[in-house]
């Protein structure tokens, strides 16, 4: 059963994969503009299926950002925005500088300074909100013994772990773009194995609602039951 109440507020934060071109201008802040990915799709089916719920959908994500990045702008992009629930996508920045970032010295982030980062920020958050849900960092990459692929499926280990401690909804992206994989090439969804085009971010879109309880057959509203 979906658990957002009537209205509820839903704050979207993490990196490229949620951002996808949102307007950091659009006022209220945060809202009016949910950019071309997962989040937009999730509002709008979100809106058209539960318009008794009228829920307010926020896109927070920055493109580029790591976990150190979000961490730094997070009282104002999230915990001043007074949401009901949020929702986190991040660590393919935190795997990906791994393998780029040392031919321009970027400062990179160990998957112990990952955990620690992201248990701090599940701490002030928890107690704040209604509810937590912690999506997967993922990588459209079949091969497991891949050196990234098999670093992005350590900092989702992490991921999950932060996730049940804090009894947060888990949202395993990874295990959704694998079933895909097994028919399907991942140039399908990806051009560079980590940012979706359409297809991708309906795949992460409709795992994300399932994972939440999203009634796809919903006919009946609140009020009529």
């Amino acid at each position: 059963m979906l658990p957002f109440e009537k209205n509820s507020r839903i704050v979207f934060c993490g990196d490229s994969v949620t951002d996808v071109n949102r307007d950091y201008k659009a006022v209220p802040a945060g809202w009016g503009s949910f950019g071309d990915g997962y989040v937009n799709l999730v509002h709008a089916l979100l809106t058209a299926v539960y318009p008794d719920r009228e829920l307010m959908i926020m896109n927070e994500g920055v493109s580029g950002d790591d976990i150190k990045l979000m961490a730094a702008r997070w009282d104002r992009d999230v915990l001043d925005m007074k949401p009901d629930y949020v929702s986190v996508m991040i660590g393919i920045n935190d795997v990906w500088r791994h393998f780029d970032g040392p031919f321009r010295q970027a400062d990179l982030v160990s998957l112990d300074e990952f955990e620690q980062t992201y248990e701090n920020l599940m701490c002030r958050t928890e107690p704040r909100v209604k509810g937590l849900i912690v999506m997967s960092p993922f990588m459209m990459e079949p091969n497991r013994d891949d050196p990234m692929r098999a670093m992005v499926d350590r900092y989702a280990e992490v991921a999950r772990q932060v996730a049940d401690r804090h009894g947060a909804t888990y949202v395993d992206v990874q295990a959704a773009m694998d079933h895909f994989l097994e028919k399907q090439s991942s140039y399908i969804l990806s051009m560079d194995r980590c940012h979706p085009g359409i297809e991708g971010h309906m795949l992460v879109a409709r795992t994300w609602l399932q994972a939440v309880g999203f009634d796809w057959e919903r006919t009946t509203f609140d009020d009529e039951k």
